[in-house]
């Protein structure tokens, strides 16, 4: 059941993720839905990758990769799991033949993320255009990086509302609220979020707070400093993304993978260190976490 909060906030715990429990696996990998990851650019795509595991790693049945046409066929090497596609323009090349082979793979994904390594804006805001053009209507979708940078100056994404999950860190938050970072600075990351989810329609999840358009928050207590690491965002929106397919609607998706990106923090600061652990390893605890958080 979806907890309707008592107070402004529900601090998420075990109880209540055992009392919201996710849509669970049935039959075959294609029962648990099919994610495409498109990001990644020739210098990082490694973000794309680390996503596209974390969703498997939660419970995704089937993984494509969309990502730099240059860094393809490594990634597919790197990645057996995933089906890798590329695309010339994420080189910054010139080629036709993308937004057809976009036309061709959106169609039949579950969830589509869109950010994960990204590196030049319009690059970014293609790909949302593309999503919101060219993806199944009942595909949900979460945006993460410079996928989110571009949301204030486009229009026409009024199909991504009550679909979405947006994963920003606070510095993007204002952005989105067409701030500065400074004017935000010292906000509540609760309320940044609200004013997210409220403005675009969508689920957000900021630094541990989670907010609904309906008006519905949540907190993560959990998680310290030791997350701040490169590639631990793509890791966040990964697993959003593979419970979204899995078929949690996005504000389960939001709580429950904010919940498990934290505590998998935890765990790998009282064995390896608050720092000096790596984003892959994080994904590795996932499972783990999952299970306990369903027991």
């Amino acid at each position: 059941m979806t907890p309707t909060p008592a107070e402004p906030t529900v601090l998420v715990t075990p109880a209540v993720l055992r009392n919201w429990r996710l849509p669970q696996p049935r039959g075959s990998k294609h029962s648990r839905g099919h994610v495409l990851v498109a990001g990644g650019s020739p210098s990082t795509p490694g973000a794309a990758m680390l996503a596209g595991l974390a969703a498997l790693r939660v419970g995704a049945g089937v993984l494509a990769l969309a990502t730099a046409q240059s860094a393809a066929t490594g990634t597919a090497i790197a990645l057996p799991e995933a089906a890798v596609h590329g695309l010339a323009f994420l080189d910054g090349a010139s080629d036709d033949g993308d937004a057809a082979r976009l036309d061709k793979l959106l169609p039949g994904q579950t969830t589509v993320l869109v950010g994960p390594g990204i590196d030049d804006p319009d690059h970014a805001e293609r790909l949302v255009r593309a999503v919101v053009d060219a993806a199944d209507e009942d595909a949900t979708v979460v945006l993460d990086a410079f996928a989110l940078g571009v949301l204030p100056g486009m229009d026409g994404l009024e199909p991504l509302a009550g679909r979405t999950v947006l994963t920003p860190n606070a510095k993007e938050g204002a952005r989105l609220l067409e701030r500065s970072a400074d004017e935000v600075e010292d906000a509540d990351l609760g309320e940044l979020a609200a004013r997210i989810a409220a403005r675009y329609g969508v689920v957000v999840s900021l630094e541990g707070s989670v907010a609904a358009p309906d008006g519905r928050c949540w907190t993560v207590d959990a998680g310290h400093p030791g997350l701040g690491t490169s590639g631990s965002g793509d890791v966040l929106a990964g697993a959003v993304a593979g419970l979204l397919a899995r078929g949690a609607d996005p504000a389960q998706a939001a709580c429950w993978a904010t919940y498990l990106h934290a505590t998998a923090g935890d765990r790998l600061a009282s064995r390896v260190g608050r720092l000096g652990f790596l984003a892959r390893e994080i994904v590795d605890e996932l499972p783990l976490v999952l299970v306990q958080a369903e027991a």
